[in-house]
């Protein structure tokens, strides 16, 4: 088994590795070590079950279940646990969620008071263009901060709205936000210490509707504007074009991420776990 980094601050790709296969506790080891090196590993060419795709993810943590379909019944009977993400329709219906629109750069689950501390995503079917999941690290982005932008933020929290996803949609019982002061979620610090690697790391959630505790409105746009074009120079991100059988999974505490349009002509089908987290804390 090797370790191939990116020629990014993020993401690694893990070469030689069987992961239908049960994995020795070295092995194992070998995995986690990359991940809280990396923020995000790559396997290509994986052919799981979802048994094994829960059985692999389950090594991270206890899983978060799946948010439930518009039914009101988890995406795949008898698996809680997974979601599907997917464009694809039947008999007028979504098989999954997420759609084939943008979703822009984010952290999963912010507006929670307990967030996700990580997530896997495998691919079953893929588009020719588009839907690439782009990546960048918070550590880099913290370690990179202007020191007077940093001093700026020391200390500070920021308001992560809950009413609308990470596709720009408004979820289903909120009221469009008028004032971010004003909208409903959780607060978090905005410099954040990762529980295992002890780094800092820039904790920003979404821009849309983000507010800066105690500021006042505009102070608070001003400087979420200048926070967060510093943090998403795509220079420094990682982009993955999809193949059938990737399996990706990422650090939910130290790495943003963004997926890009597709045409929704075309079919993508990725099955998602989510690992438990614990409140982001400074």
């Amino acid at each position: 088994m090797q370790v191939v980094p990116t020629d990014k601050p993020i993401a690694a790709d893990i070469v030689g590795v069987d992961l239908s296969k049960p994995l020795t506790e070295e092995e194992f080891q070998a995995i986690h070590d990359a991940w809280m090196d990396r923020q995000v590993l790559r396997f290509r060419g994986q052919t799981l079950t979802k048994d094994q795709l829960l059985a692999f993810s389950s090594r991270f943590g206890e899983l978060d279940k799946a948010p439930i379909n518009i039914k009101g019944k988890p995406w795949i009977a008898g698996y809680p646990h997974i979601a599907v993400m997917s464009n694809i329709m039947e008999d007028g219906q979504p098989v999954g969620s997420l759609g084939y629109g943008e979703a822009v750069w984010h952290t999963d689950m912010s507006y929670n008071e307990i967030t996700a501390s990580g997530a896997l995503l495998y691919a079953l079917e893929v588009t020719e263009s588009g839907g690439e999941t782009a990546f960048l690290s918070m550590y880099h982005a913290f370690e990179t901060l202007p020191a007077d932008l940093k001093a700026q933020i020391y200390g500070k929290q920021i308001k992560h709205d809950a009413s609308r996803n990470s596709a720009g949609e408004l979820r289903k019982g909120y009221k469009e936000v008028i004032d971010p002061r004003e909208a409903p979620g959780a607060m978090h610090p905005i410099i954040i210490r990762h529980p295992v690697t002890q780094r800092h790391a820039l904790f920003l959630g979404r821009r849309p509707n983000a507010y800066v505790v105690g500021l006042a409105l505009e102070a608070s746009e001003a400087l979420l504007t200048r926070l967060w074009a510093h943090a998403i120079q795509e220079g420094y991100a990682w982009f993955q074009k999809w193949s059938i059988g990737d399996l990706l999974i990422w650090d939910n505490r130290c790495a943003m991420h963004k997926r890009t349009a597709f045409d929704p002509i075309e079919r993508r089908l990725m099955l998602r776990t989510q690992i438990k987290g614990a409140k982001p804390k400074v």
